[in-house]
């Protein structure tokens, strides 16, 4: 459950610390600035003031629905060849390969070129392309009856994995856990502003 916060979570402290007055006092971190604090509230208020136009996905700040803008603008973004997910800029890209695909990858799918990290990966892999768990949708195929099930929660909208924080929901636990390693990444670059 996340905390709530009000107008008397946030008071200003000057006389406790003369370089950051402003403090949360949900998470007790302090700010050099009244604006500084005040976006750091919507952390925990779940507050996303900022919407895109084309995709209705929200921010907490400007400048996070800017980068996001790049993926919908003529730009080319980036595009990761392991997995083919697309970002809008180089430190979101960076931080995917190292997370996700930090192995080395040496082993190819001959069927489909996919690549992975170790032989045992390439195997498991190749289940999908003799498998008789084929989703009636889209066709893709599966290793086993409860992998095509989490699948097929892309199709319904069902959403069971929900974020603490924010209590934004997804339809995989991975998407989840991507989620909060960006919330964790804003909640620290906010304490160090």
């Amino acid at each position: 459950m996340k905390p709530e916060a009000d107008s008397n979570d946030i008071t200003e402290h000057p006389h406790d610390d003369k370089t950051r007055p402003y403090l949360c006092t949900v998470c007790d971190k302090r700010f050099t600035t009244k604006g500084r604090l005040n976006v750091h509230k919507r952390i925990h208020s779940g507050e996303k003031p900022f919407v895109c136009t084309v995709c209705d996905k929200r921010f907490t700040q400007k400048g996070h629905l800017k980068t996001h803008k790049q993926l919908h603008s003529g730009d080319k973004p980036l595009v990761c060849t392991v997995c083919d997910k697309r970002f809008a800029n180089r430190m979101g890209f960076d931080e995917h390969k190292l997370a996700t695909h930090s192995a080395v990858i040496s082993y190819s799918c001959a069927q489909c070129q996919k690549c992975f990290s170790t032989e045992d990966n390439l195997r498991h892999h190749m289940y999908v392309h003799s498998s008789k768990y084929k989703c009636t949708e889209c066709g893709k195929s599966f290793i086993s009856s409860q992998v095509l099930t989490r699948h097929r929660q892309i199709h319904s909208g069902e959403k069971p994995f929900e974020c603490s924080v924010c209590s934004k929901r997804f339809t995989q636990a991975g998407h989840l856990v991507s989620h909060s390693r960006i919330q964790w990444r804003e909640t620290i670059q906010m304490s160090h502003v």
